[in-house]
């Protein structure tokens, strides 16, 4: 497999695969790229942004807590698309608790635009 390290600025192209049952891991140039290419090969996981409506038909940006499994990812998104938020909603607010059971809140990272 092979991928591009995203846990600093540098990029490192990862090949990971795996050799008489071991991860192994090239490419990296520091330890969290190592951990990294480990994480991906055996459980991603990603952060889940987009947008929800406001009570009053604005919308503001939200995002998971904390990274969710990939493969559920697409579940996350099809739960947030039902979310609607109070218009008076500020940052930091919880739109949900532990979507999907998978330990992650919904949370407002935005405001939502004027109204004209």
């Amino acid at each position: 497999m092979n991928t591009i390290c995203i846990n600093c600025p540098m990029g490192c192209p990862l090949e990971i695969t795996e050799e008489d049952g071991k991860i192994v891991v090239r490419g990296y140039t520091c330890k969290r790229g190592l951990e990294y290419g480990v994480s991906e090969y055996t459980a991603p996981v990603r952060t889940v942004t987009t947008l929800v409506r406001t009570s009053d038909g604005r919308v503001v940006p939200v995002k998971t807590s904390v990274p969710v499994p990939k493969n559920r990812m697409f579940d996350v998104l099809e739960r947030m698309r039902g979310i609607v938020v109070p218009a008076d909603c500020e940052i930091g607010y919880i739109a949900e608790h532990d979507t999907l059971g998978l330990g992650a809140d919904i949370v407002v990272t935005g405001r939502p635009a004027p109204v004209q």
